[in-house]
């Protein structure tokens, strides 16, 4: 080995010389230094021979490679300062560029470090002594400037370590995560689309040969218990589809473990596989859409599975459970889910040849024990369902029909039996004819089982059911609306509060002539009630739940007279009730608040679909009419007006209202005084008065109301003109009510007065001015609808102010009476 070349370690730079005659030393400083002698002792303490040595070490080297030196040195330094400007060092490993995802190119850098290791200063000091060819004993450091070195440069690497790191974390960490992202969404997309394929793959099969594929069952049933929500439902509408399409037309039974034990054939083995997987496949979706339907992501499409299963497979298994998932929903705060759950209940009962009826039954008594459970606090939807209910009248005449049919045929045998025992001597006769009669039965039964059409009887009592179903809910409702106050606040709803009553009345209407004729008194005395509304004869309140609105209590009087024509022959009850209640509801209607149909149906069904009426109740009603039509809505003051015409052409003695002396003329009766304010519209003493009201319809605003009123001042009293009119007040309101959002009323500013008058007095306000004037109708319904409302509202205060002072009177009565009572005791 060669001699090694010694490191060659430059002295540091002096000062710049000053020449001795530049040097001043003034008198102060000679004075400072002779006096502090104590900062001055470090001078007499140099190391002289060192700073000798180390000032001299390089006496030897050369000239021209000292200067070498030097200038290697200077370029070294600029390299550094270009490179220091620019920031940057590229690494050798990362010489390629890095792509963001914005789409821009860098390259990663690391900071050139300040000051280099102890082994670089070494290799640099090697490469220069070898240059220089000096030997390494000439430069020497000493131990405390190496360890300070060293100690300098693990401190600069280490935070060069740290810099770099977090540099390549800000760089590379999100990157990566958004590649992972990325391709976590590619392969949940592909996974997405597989699944989909693979699903269409099996319903395509499924839908083919259910037989050889039922086993796909599974796998569709597995993958719609997928997490993605759209997989899970795209699955359970495919197996839906499915079903309603491999569904056998026939209840399957399950074969008892004596027949699995019993060798078949292989068809047989085959469909008994194919029915228990389907059973058993169909059975787990079941229970996975009642599952599902508890969680709102899911419930929409859970119930119109459900909904479809049910209306489609009606006669299959485990229908039980879907017609209780359905009950269940129909009075659902989701109008979707109810509307569907409505539509197939009713479904349900149109189309009764798919099930024969049971379904039909199983889901009234559902309904009936649902109204129960929540005591009568369900949506209306829930019972109106009944109303598309049909029954045939005609099964109890075919059953007294059969019943003497069977008579007849009994008495024919017993006379045939006779005549065999008469002739006992020819028995071949005798077993023919008992072979003869036995096959005819066995073909009848056949027959009767092979058929699609039910028993007679099972249909009645079918219908049977049905109808005491029905009837004990609308009972329920009923009481429910009479329930005093202190039993029916305990429910969640609010007292008086009735969302069954409407549908019941209406259901009772319609079904009121299969009712029985032992509960006819109890829904009558259940309907007067109701038309009370609380109230007694004598104005007397009672604590009664039943604060029914104006349109409730008029569809109870509605109800009663419908029930009473219905069953006509059976029943005699005095309807004078209600005639006295619709005779008040007449003007507590309010144009807005209550419905004006079934105002209309009132007044066409208790007064001009009744028989002669009394005369001084007739008047009544002329009289109060006629004031109504005052202060209501066009189309209510011509329904009115059309009843009015109708009481007047039927009782020709009423014609005498229509005079102008007071009093009514001859026939003004017992009360010689009008009475508006009465209650009973028998002691009103209406022909007492005049219909001066008459006069100002005639100036009504619209015309239809206008010509009514005309014509009907224009009646004699003569009894040749009894010609009724053909338009019901049902039509009139409704023709009248379709008018009124197109009619404009039309003012002529320019109109002049008859002869002998003045003209009017015509303000112009231009030559642009427009001679029809619109008025907003709603907006006067709306203010006088309110003036209405607040003089209910004031008269309902003073009765419960009332109220309130009779029961404190009564409170001090009995305090009174306890104190009296404790003297006599004392």
């Amino acid at each position: 080995m060669g001699k090694k070349k010694q490191k060659i370690v430059l002295p540091p730079e002096l000062p710049p010389e000053i020449p001795d005659e530049a040097v001043e030393v003034s008198d102060e400083d000679v004075t400072f230094v002779t006096e502090n002698r104590e900062y001055t002792g470090f001078l007499s303490n140099l190391d002289t021979k060192s700073i000798n040595k180390h000032v001299t070490r390089v006496a030897d080297v050369k000239e021209d490679e000292l200067e070498s030196l030097y200038e290697r040195r200077l370029k070294k330094k600029s390299l550094d300062k270009e490179t220091e400007k620019q920031g940057l060092e590229v690494d050798p490993v990362d010489a390629l560029p890095v792509k963001t995802l914005d789409g821009k190119l860098y390259y990663r850098t690391v900071p050139k470090a300040t000051q280099k290791s102890e082994n670089e200063d070494k290799e640099e000091a090697n490469t220069n002594s070898k240059d220089a060819g000096i030997d390494a004993s000439v430069v020497r450091l000493t131990k405390a400037e190496k360890r300070a070195k060293l100690k300098k440069t693990r401190k600069e690497a280490k935070k060069q370590a740290k810099e770099v790191a977090e540099v390549e974390d800000v760089e590379q960490i999100p990157q990566a995560e958004v590649l992972d992202e990325v391709i976590n969404d590619m392969t949940a997309e592909e996974a997405n689309a597989k699944k989909k394929f693979r699903l269409a793959e099996l319903g395509t099969a499924l839908l083919t040969d259910p037989e050889l594929n039922i086993k796909s069952l599974k796998e569709m049933l597995e993958i719609s218990k997928d997490g993605d929500r759209d997989i899970a439902v795209l699955a359970l509408k495919s197996l839906l589809a499915v079903f309603r399409d491999i569904i056998p037309g026939y209840r399957i039974r399950l074969p008892t473990e004596k027949e699995q034990e019993m060798k078949v054939s292989k068809a047989v083995k085959k469909m008994r596989f194919y029915e228990s997987t389907l059973l058993s496949t169909y059975k787990a979706y079941l229970q996975k859409l009642i599952a599902v339907e508890k969680q709102a992501v899911y419930k929409r499409v859970a119930v119109r599975c459900i909904c479809t299963l049910l209306e489609a497979v009606p006669h299959f298994n485990f229908r039980e459970n879907l017609l209780a998932a359905v009950i269940r929903n129909i009075s659902s705060e989701d109008d979707i889910s109810r509307k569907l759950c409505c539509a197939t209940v009713k479904s349900l009962f149109t189309n009764e040849g798919k099930h024969g009826g049971e379904v039909t039954v199983e889901a009234v008594q559902m309904i009936a024990d649902l109204v129960k459970v929540y005591d009568c606090q369900l949506h209306p939807d829930s019972i109106e369902v009944f109303m598309s209910l049909t029954f045939d009248d005609d099964l109890g005449k075919r059953e007294t029909q059969d019943a003497n049919n069977k008579f007849k045929s009994k008495n024919a045998k017993r006379k045939n039996l006779k005549e065999l025992k008469e002739s006992a001597a020819n028995e071949k006769k005798r077993t023919r004819k008992e072979m003869m009669s036995k096959t005819r039965e066995e073909v009848t039964t056949e027959l009767k089982a092979a058929s699609l059409a039910t028993d007679v009887t099972e249909r009645r009592r079918m219908q049977t059911d049905v109808l005491s179903a029905i009837f004990e809910t609308y009972f329920r409702v009923l009481k429910h609306a009479i329930k005093p106050r202190s039993e029916a606040g305990s429910s969640s709803q609010p007292a008086g509060s009735h969302p069954l009553l409407t549908p019941c009345l209406n259901g009772i209407g319609k079904f009121c002539q299969l009712i029985d004729l032992d509960f006819m008194s109890d829904l009558m005395n259940y309907l007067r009630k109701l038309a009370r509304s609380g109230n007694n004869s004598d104005g007397s309140s009672k604590d009664v739940s039943a604060c029914l609105t104006v349109s409730e209590r008029l569809q109870c009087c509605i109800v009663a007279f419908r029930v009473m024509r219905n069953n006509l022959d059976a029943l005699n009850v005095d309807l004078q009730d209600f005639f006295v209640q619709f005779y008040n509801l007449i003007i507590e209607y309010r144009p807005g608040r209550d419905k004006g149909e079934i105002l209309a149906e009132a007044l066409k069904i208790m007064l001009c679909d009744d028989r002669q009426h009394d005369m001084q109740r007739a008047a009544a009603f002329i009289k109060r009419l006629a004031t109504f039509s005052l202060c209501s809505g066009s189309a209510e003051s011509l329904a009115a007006l059309v009843t009015l015409k109708h009481l007047l052409q039927k009782n020709v003695k009423c014609r005498n209202l229509l005079e102008n002396d007071a009093g009514g003329g001859s026939v003004s009766g017992a009360i010689a005084k009008y009475q508006p304010y009465a209650t009973d519209p028998n002691l009103s003493g209406a022909l007492a008065s005049v219909l001066w009201e008459l006069n100002l319809l005639s100036k009504h605003f619209h015309p239809a109301v206008s010509t009514m009123a005309s014509n009907i001042s224009m009646l004699g009293t003569g009894d040749n003109q009894v010609h009724l009119s053909n338009k019901s007040p049902q039509q009139a309101f409704k023709e009248l009510s379709l008018e009124q959002d197109s009619f404009i009323v039309k003012v002529d500013l320019n109109a002049k007065r008859k002869k002998g008058n003045a003209s009017l007095k015509h303000i112009c306000m231009g030559a642009d001015l427009d001679s029809t004037i619109q008025v907003d109708e709603n907006d006067v319904k709306k203010k006088l609808s309110e003036h209405y409302s607040l003089l209910h509202d004031i008269a309902e205060n003073e009765r419960l102010r009332g109220e309130l002072v009779g029961t404190t009177l009564s409170l001090n009565l009995y305090e009174q009476y306890k104190k009296q009572k404790k003297r006599r005791t004392k």
